[in-house]
This record gives C-alpha cells, structure tokens and sequence, in this order.
C-alpha cells in the first residue's frame, strides 16, 4: 500500500454464483480525495461498497485499509435499523436507546457516563438525606466531573447542531429510537456516520431521506470534510458539488476519471470513440490482411499469407469498448395522446390540513390552468406529499379545511413515492395486465421492455423487485393510459441517472398536460417546472416563475461558530457548524467548559494570526499555480507528441498503439484536471491580491 492511501483496491472482482458483478476492479483513495461512484441501478455499486466496508468477500483480488482507518459507512438500505436500535443501548440499566445515544454511538465513554449521570440525578433525588444523600451527592459531583473531562458537554452541544441540520429539534433527541419513522431513520444513521469524523467516509445515496435545503447543508458539510469519501448519488448536482473524482463501474471495466460528474460525462464519450475508433482500425487491418491471405494463400506469395496468418493468430484483439450507460439509456418514456382538458385544471381555495395534531399548512389559494407544471418544495415534515394528495382528491375530510374544484375533461394519474399502487403478490405482467387487460402476455413483455424490465424479469412477482425496478414498473403502469393531469411524489427516488434525464426530458418536451410534483432532485426541478409552491411553517407560498427562477432554497453555512471551532480543535474533530443561532440556543442550556477569552488583546493576536495564515495560503496557493503552469505546457508536448504517434501505421503492433492510446487517455484527463485547479486558484490569487491592496 502506497505511503499516504487510506484505501487500496486491486483486481476486485465478485459476482453471485455464475453470475459476475465485476471484475478488475481497482483504485486508490488518499486523504481529500472524493470519488463518485456511478454506473445503472444493478451494476454492483452497493455491493462494492460492501465489500470495501468488509461485510462481503471478494471472489478474487483485495481491499487494504491503512492500520489505524476510521471508516463511517452509511447503507441506503433499512436492514441495519435493528442493528441501529439494539446497538445504541449503551449502558442498557438506563431503557432504551434514544436519538442521543445514537448520534454519540461513535463515543462509547461519553455515552456511558451520560446514562451513569442520568441514574445518578435520578439516585439523588430518591435518596433520603443524611448519609444515603451526601453519598449521592458525591457520586452525582464524581461523574459530572468525569464527563467534563471526556468533554461530553462540549460534544453534546456540537451533536445538537448536527441533529438540527438534519432535521432533529432538541424535543427529538430523546425520543427512543424505536419510535422513529423509516425517513427519520435514515437521516438518523447518515448522522451517527457523520458524527464521528472517521477518516474514510463511504456514502451509498446519502440524499434520500433529506430536503433540498438539508441536502444543500450536506454539501458544504462534506465540502469540508478533511478525510477520504467514496459517493454513490443519482443527483447529479450533489455529486458535482462534493466530488472531484468521479469511477465508472461496469461488468468488465472500471474508469476513473479526475474530474466531477459533470466533466466525466463529456470526457468519457471522448475517451469510447477513441477507443471504438482504435478497434475499428485494427479490425480493418484484420479484414485487410485476411483479404490477402485469401487471395494469395495457394498462389506465388503463399509464404507471405502462412506468416500473415501466424501475425494474426499471435494478434492481441482488441475488445471493443464496454458502454455501461448504453442499456440503461434504452428506457423509453412515450405520454399516449390524451383528450384537451380544460383551461382552468384545479382551483384552491383557503385549504389547509393538519396531521397527528399538527397544522401543516392553511390558507392556501392556487389556480392551476392548462399546462402549468407546479414544482412543491419544503423541509420534510412540513406537508408536500399531504398537500399533492389532497390536489388529487385523496386527502382526509375529517382533517382538511377549504375547497378543491377540479375542472372538466380531465384524465388523471399519481404516482406514489411508496409505490403503494403497485401489488408484491403479482407478477410484472399481471401489473400491466390489471390496467390493460386487452394485452396479452407477449404484448404486455414488450411493453414492460420499454421500461428495461425485459426477459424473465417480467415474469417475477413485485415484492422481489429492486427500488429501482418497482419505479420503472409503477412508472410503466402510470403511462398505460392517456394522461393530462400528473401528480407525481418523488418520482426519481429509486431511478438511476439516465432514468432521471430521461423522465425529466418527456416531461420537459414530450409531455403536453398539467403536471404537479414533489421532489428534493434540484436538476430535476429546474428542468421541469414552470411554478412553485413553497411550504414552510405551517404557509404554502405561490411563486411565479420554475426552481431555476427561484434558486435554490438551501441553507448556506456561514462562517463557523467561533467556540465549536475551538471544541473541534480540542477533540481533535474536524467539524464545520453553520448555524450560530443554533450553537447559541444550545449553550443556553448548560454553560460552556471554559469562558471565552475576549480581552483586545485576544483579539488582536487572532486577527494577526488569521492574517498570518492567509498570506501563507496566498503564498501557497502562488507556488502551485506557478507548478501546474510548467505541468499544463509540458503535458502539452506530450499530448502533441502522443497523437501525432497515433496516426502512424501500427504495422501489426496494436499493443504498443493500445498503450499510446491508454498513454494519451491518462495524459488528457490529467491536462484537463490541471487546468481546472490553475482556473481555481488563479482566480483565488487575483481575488487575495486585491483584498490586500
């Protein structure tokens, strides 16, 4: 293992049975690297991601951590949540586990000595006075002061921001964690994972469960972050922000790319017609020389043909390249020509709803004429999916206030985040055949086609289909029939990236109805949507204008809280707080370890060290822009050189161009990675520059 790799993967390869995920997969991770991971639903990521966590073996090849590794891993799956609620009763005289515990899992002195504090106060006030009672007492006084020590008050305030950013307000934290709802679940485990810090962060969807505007906290939470990070994600837009790396997973490739998703998206079609182009020419040259064994193998020059042949039976052929995305591209999202509806779809007045005795919303007036496409936005919680249901007429009458008028002609669909609508007893066929019953089994396969659910896999029954499965088929079933009027809740959940372009390019030009939405996929939103409803406590606000038009509605931190930082320095974890307030309302709680120090000359000696730091980081950031400029101009040459090579004659030697090609491919994509750090940090110097005139 190279000296400075938190992970080293060589020759992995694994598969179930017959059947081969992957294979000759390899790759080092280093601290500050972040990698995307991406490849169709099916491919192995997940299963990858196992196995660099160490819960599968591989078949062949080998993961190596370095020694003293922290690894934080968070699953996109529910099947570790017993794990999550057993794992957490720390100290078990205490009952069950609560959000707390769970968030300090990573801290098992801490935890522990909170429970004993718990028990202790609970002793005190039990206790009679006399001896019994001053026992307690020191006992109580013992522990507060061990826990000072192992700076759980400190940790504990820093947990109570974390929590808040996802979603989790200081009357949650001790709340059982078998109490939790599957959404609340996974926020829960993303943060337990986020809470230690850990060297090697390996995130498997980490947006699912979150809003826009946590989403948005995540990223520069991540963007800060100090260690290594290996990200699978379907948005796009996380992935561009937190990553600078991007691994293409397929059955027989493995491509890496130092570039963010968005660059590796133009680079890797470069990258397949190179190589396509270069098999094309071997496969030329192959049908030229067979052509003159052909024609010469009895006649005068039948020595050349015989020593033709043996060159081409020594010929190393050249495989053609694999295209992951290829299949995955094959869905086909076609909208049956519907009836006109009316000009005026659905007309709001005064509604509102409340849930579990909680208002969501009220008082909200919409109209929604032909054609509009209504983006919903809002934390989670604050009832998106509520107010779509009762647009579509499937809200609680007992429950809900105002008035819902639906207008003429219209030619409904929903789609339900859960997939609710579909049955786990039936088939895939038996699905579409319930809608459709005029087709019969054989019409209904090739319809289900169109959705990648092809071969015998329209033959299984639901309830063993993946996430990503069940959404194509309840996306299958929702287009049977004609559509004018479409409410969709979350509808790319559970779809790959090119399902996702996909959807969102019919609805964008294919799609001539009215459609209502919900979604936390930003991309998606700012493609699809013409207006916005945005909900927030307890209002629903009527924008005019698309997501694009309205931004993104997330929270942006802010420079970190003076004291957390400091706390950070202490427990030697790196965290980055963006919400002051927050830290505050927390410290109002319990007074904090040590007095800040805020005489002047405290003060002048931060802002001289802080100015200090930032000339060395000017200076420093000068000399790697002057480094990668003498990089960028020798690269050049190089490249110049290497596809001058690649237009001469090969002469049977395809190995040799094969690893020009391969010489060329790295050299691109390290030119292209170089540039992109001199634009950086070009920019970086200017703006220092300016600020210290």
């Amino acid at each position: 293992m190279a000296i400075g790799h938190v992970l080293q993967v060589d020759e992995l390869s694994f598969g179930f049975g017959a059947d081969k995920l992957f294979e000759g997969v390899g790759f080092s991770l280093s601290t500050g690297d972040r990698l995307a991971l991406v490849a169709p639903n099916g491919a192995g990521k997940s299963t990858l991601l196992r196995l660099l966590g160490g819960e599968f073996v591989p078949d062949k090849g080998r993961v190596v951590r370095r020694k003293d590794v922290s690894v934080g891993y968070y699953r996109q799956s529910h099947e570790t949540d017993e794990a999550l609620v057993e794992g957490m009763n720390i100290g078990g005289e205490r009952g069950e586990a609560t959000v707390m515990d769970a968030f300090l899992s990573g801290f098992a002195e801490v935890v522990k000595l909170r429970h004993q504090l718990h028990e202790a106060r609970e002793s005190l006030g039990a206790a009679a006075e006399g001896r019994d009672g001053d026992l307690a007492l020191a006992r109580l006084a013992q522990l507060e002061d061990a826990y000072h020590l192992a700076h759980g008050d400190d940790l504990e305030r820093k947990i109570e921001i974390l929590a808040d950013k996802l979603g989790f307000h200081e009357r949650d934290l001790e709340r059982p964690v078998r109490s939790l709802s599957g959404g609340e679940r996974g926020r829960l485990r993303l943060g337990t994972v986020l809470a230690g810090e850990p060297d090697l962060l390996l995130l498997d969807e980490p947006t699912n469960h979150l809003d826009i505007e946590t989403i948005g906290w995540l990223e520069e939470h991540l963007r800060a972050y100090r260690g290594a990070m290996l990200v699978v994600s379907h948005d796009r837009r996380f992935l561009d922000r937190v990553t600078n790396q991007t691994a293409e997973l397929g059955t027989r490739s493995f491509r890496t790319f130092p570039v963010s998703y968005g660059r590796y998206v133009v680079q890797r079609e470069e990258e397949l017609e190179r190589e396509r182009a270069l098999v094309e020419r071997q496969q030329a040259f192959v049908d030229k020389t067979e052509d003159f064994i052909r024609k010469n193998i009895a006649g005068q020059k039948t020595k050349q043909a015989q020593s033709r042949r043996k060159m081409l039976d020594k010929l190393d052929k050249l495989e053609r390249p694999e295209d992951v995305w290829a299949e995955a591209s094959k869905l086909r999202v076609r909208f049956s020509p519907a009836a006109r509806s009316g000009d005026i779809v659905i007309e709001v007045s005064g509604l509102g709803a409340e849930r579990g005795g909680r208002k969501l919303f009220a008082g909200l007036d919409l109209l929604v004429r032909r054609g509009d496409r209504i983006g919903i936005v809002g934390p989670n919680g604050a009832g998106k999916s509520t107010l779509l249901k009762l647009l579509a007429g499937r809200g609680d009458p007992q429950l809900d206030v105002g008035n819902v008028r639906r207008g003429t002609n219209l030619q409904w669909g929903y789609f339900d985040q859960h997939l609710g609508e579909l049955d786990p007893k039936r088939t895939a066929v038996q699905e579409i055949r319930s809608v459709r019953g005029d087709l019969n089994d054989d019409g209904a396969r090739q319809y289900l086609a169109r959705f990648r659910i092809t071969g015998d896999d329209s033959l299984r029954v639901v309830g063993g289909f993946s996430g990503g499965e069940r959404s194509r088929l309840a996306l299958a079933k929702l287009l049977l029939e004609p559509r004018n009027l479409l409410f969709l809740d979350e509808p790319t959940n559970h779809l790959d990236i090119p399902a996702c372009e996909i959807l969102e390019t019919a609805l964008a030009s294919g799609f001539d109805g009215t459609l209502l939405l919900v979604s936390h996929d930003r991309q998606f939103l700012e493609t699809v949507t013409t207006r916005l409803v945005v909900m927030r406590d307890g209002n629903a606000e009527v924008l005019p204008g698309g997501f694009k038009e309205f931004g993104e509605r997330r929270v942006v931190p802010a420079a970190a809280d003076a004291e957390v930082e400091a706390l950070g320095g202490e427990l030697g974890i790196g965290w980055t707080t963006s919400d002051k307030s927050t830290a505050k309302s927390s410290r109002s709680e319990k007074p904090p370890a040590k007095a800040p120090v805020s005489n002047d000359d405290a003060q002048k000696r931060r802002d001289f060290e802080e100015r200090r730091a930032a000339v060395r980081d000017l200076e420093k950031k000068r000399r790697r822009v002057e480094e990668l400029e003498k990089g960028i101009a020798s690269l050049e040459v190089e490249l110049t050189g290497l596809r001058a090579a690649l237009l001469d004659d090969p002469k049977g030697d395809w190995a040799a161009l094969a690893e020009k090609a391969e010489r060329e491919r790295a050299s691109s994509r390290t030119l292209e990675s170089m540039m992109d750090e001199w634009s950086r940090l070009s920019e970086q110097v200017t703006e220092g520059a300016k600020a210290r005139a």
